[in-house]
């Protein structure tokens, strides 16, 4: 018997489910187990132990406490770098770039006002505030659409509760809508970047969309700036309807299933897939591609990996082409934000360098 991604049908919680509960059977019906997952440990020991004990059920006798000892033998671990020499036409290495730009006037006008934004009681709450000034610098870091997106919210949010004290509030965060809703499409300059990293082909990819056999693909964390996306580069890369699309995790898995395996299929129109990161883990998209740009870049290196390892995978016949979006700001609490992406996607460069599999690194 062989289960692939066994991670899910591992027991959790106090009852199991239909597949862990077939798993088990299996497992005291075959001769021979082979489980196969890349994320076999959730972090709770329960959780993992319930996989062992299908492989030796005398293995583990408390399945809350117990060490590598107890399960030796058991598993193997296996890295990219373990079978790289027997399989090395099958793993290119890949090119990382950073294009970097500068904001605009309008974007710089943005981050003062952000930067010198106080709330007046927002942030009396103990942690509210400073979690909503995050998620709405993060926002702005992804797009201006994404950010009007969120600051719409929250003064929605505000007037519906008819409380006065947030009226000041309001009126900061209208300032902040305003400024925002000055920086266009011609003057968002990481959307420029983006369109010059597409079309040039001398310090760019030089992409058309017009083989059907090099398709890209852009990742970004927010659902505002997909759209924002979407609508924009299908005007300014005179692209038709059918051949750009987007995926997000507002879709069913049958809709998100079905778009990744028509990005993958030659006689597909499609050439471009925006994605937000439900699209980072576990899908294929290397088949016909082997472009990837990161409009935003995330604030964790293992979403860095899960993105990458879409076109970076065992079968890629081309040599991966990564690039990461990068925008440099005169604002000193802006630039000193973004030293920290910037130093993250240095990290994840040396990673690969230093031990080949950045799953290791984890």
């Amino acid at each position: 018997i062989v289960i692939d991604e066994a991670h899910n049908v591992a027991e959790r919680g106090n009852n199991s489910s239909l597949r862990a509960k077939l798993a088990k059977l299996l497992s005291r019906r075959s001769d021979t187990l082979i489980m196969l997952s890349a994320t076999p440990h959730d972090g709770k020991a329960k959780s993992f132990a319930s996989l062992m004990n299908m492989l030796d059920p005398t293995a583990i006798a408390n399945p809350e406490e117990y060490g590598p000892e107890d399960i030796k033998g058991l598993y193997i671990r296996r890295f990219k770098k373990d079978i790289q020499a027997q399989v090395e036409s099958a793993f290119k290495e890949r090119q990382i770039s950073v294009a970097s730009c500068d904001a605009g006037l309008e974007e710089e006008a943005a981050f003062d006002v952000f930067t010198k934004l106080k709330f007046a009681s927002i942030d009396q709450k103990r942690t509210g505030g400073q979690l909503f000034k995050t998620t709405l610098e993060k926002s702005l870091y992804s797009s201006p659409a994404a950010c009007l997106d969120t600051i719409g919210n929250r003064i929605e949010r505000l007037n519906k509760t008819g409380d006065e004290r947030y009226n000041r509030d309001i009126e900061s965060l209208q300032e902040l809508h305003e400024s925002v809703r000055q920086i266009s499409s011609k003057v968002f300059s990481k959307y420029q970047k983006l369109l010059a990293t597409i079309k040039d082909s001398h310090k760019g990819f030089g992409w058309t969309g017009k083989d059907k056999t090099d398709r890209l693909v852009i990742f970004t964390e927010r659902i505002e700036t997909l759209f924002f996306l979407h609508s924009s580069l299908l005007r300014d890369l005179n692209l038709k309807s059918d051949q750009i699309n987007i995926l997000h995790g507002g879709m069913s898995d049958m809709d998100q299933q079905q778009m990744v395996e028509a990005f993958g299929k030659e006689e597909s129109p499609v050439r471009l897939l925006i994605a937000s990161d439900v699209a980072s883990e576990g899908i294929n998209l290397h088949y016909l591609c082997h472009r990837m740009i990161h409009f935003d870049i995330p604030w964790s290196l293992m979403v860095f990996q899960q993105r990458n390892g879409r076109i970076d995978r065992y079968g890629q016949e081309r040599t991966p082409q990564i690039v990461y979006l990068v925008t440099q700001s005169n604002n000193e609490k802006i630039r000193g934000d973004m030293r920290i992406l910037e130093l993250l996607i240095q990290k994840d460069e040396e990673t690969v360098k230093n031990i080949g599999d950045p799953a290791e690194f984890y």
